[in-house]
């Protein structure tokens, strides 16, 4: 689980809510609200499939509940492979196949064993990285829009209020109610954009670059795991995909 987006999200709103002095009653008009929230997701709905759109709560619990993939742990998964294929032939690992949890990485296993061609394996594996990116980029996409037509509409709420509140001048009791629609809008529009849609579609490129790294990874050590390349340069080939930190993970996971 990501602790750093629910971390922030409880900082954004804690801090917003002491710098109201936490009253909240001139900061709620349902008015304002439905002109912001009815506007965005009206105009998602106009944008996107309704699956995907009604798939939104899931694509956002994915900045929660993602983690950053194990790249260390991957390294180290398939260089005991190649030791064990080196000595028993790859026939061998497919007994190990099972233990893998990774459905890419076990594909890509599965792909070998069964002695399918090389350059049809990178083929299959490099179609799937690339619809994944796809869905991902889906995804983030979705979240950027509400960033882009929350302020939008805050926008188009101010000047609703505004032109409510100077065709009703003569009357100076109406003239809060809608200058608050004017304000508000505004207001609700740009925390919708900057409280929700702009950090969860950042998140969601974060994760997606992290994964995409991770099976460009898995496809290099598959290949060279059916090549028969040596366990230590397999091993060295993969560690110039991990950054420092990783490659300190790795050498102290090795030692122990």
């Amino acid at each position: 689980m990501d602790i750093a987006t629910i971390v922030g999200f409880v900082l954004i709103f804690a801090l917003m809510s002491m710098g109201m002095g936490f009253n909240f009653g001139p900061f709620i008009d349902p008015p304002s609200f439905l002109i912001v929230a009815g506007g965005t997701f009206g105009a998602l709905f106009m944008s996107f499939p309704l699956n995907v759109v009604l798939g939104l709560p899931k694509i956002g619990m994915k900045a929660i509940k993602n983690q950053v993939p194990d790249s260390a742990g991957l390294i180290a998964t398939l260089v005991s492979f190649s030791e064990k294929a080196r000595k028993e032939g790859l026939l061998a690992i497919e007994a190990d196949i099972e233990t893998i949890e990774d459905d890419f990485l076990k594909k890509g296993i599965q792909l070998v064993v069964d002695g399918t061609d090389p350059e049809l394996v990178k083929n299959i594996l490099d179609t799937e990285v690339g619809f994944t990116g796809e869905r991902h980029e889906l995804g983030k996409s979705i979240f950027k829009s509400i960033a882009s037509l929350g302020p939008a509409y805050g926008m188009i709420g101010t000047l609703i209020g505004l032109i409510l509140m100077l065709g009703s001048l003569d009357d100076p009791s109406t003239i809060g109610p809608k200058m608050a629609i004017a304000l508000i809008t505004t207001l609700y529009g740009s925390v919708l954009a900057n409280a929700l849609g702009d950090p969860i579609a950042n998140k969601l490129e974060f994760y997606n670059t992290k994964e995409l790294a991770f099976r460009e990874l898995a496809i290099e050590g598959i290949l060279s795991l059916q090549a028969g390349d040596n366990p230590k340069v397999l091993e060295e080939k993969l560690k110039s995909f991990l950054s420092p930190d990783e490659r300190a993970s790795l050498s102290k996971e090795e030692g122990e």
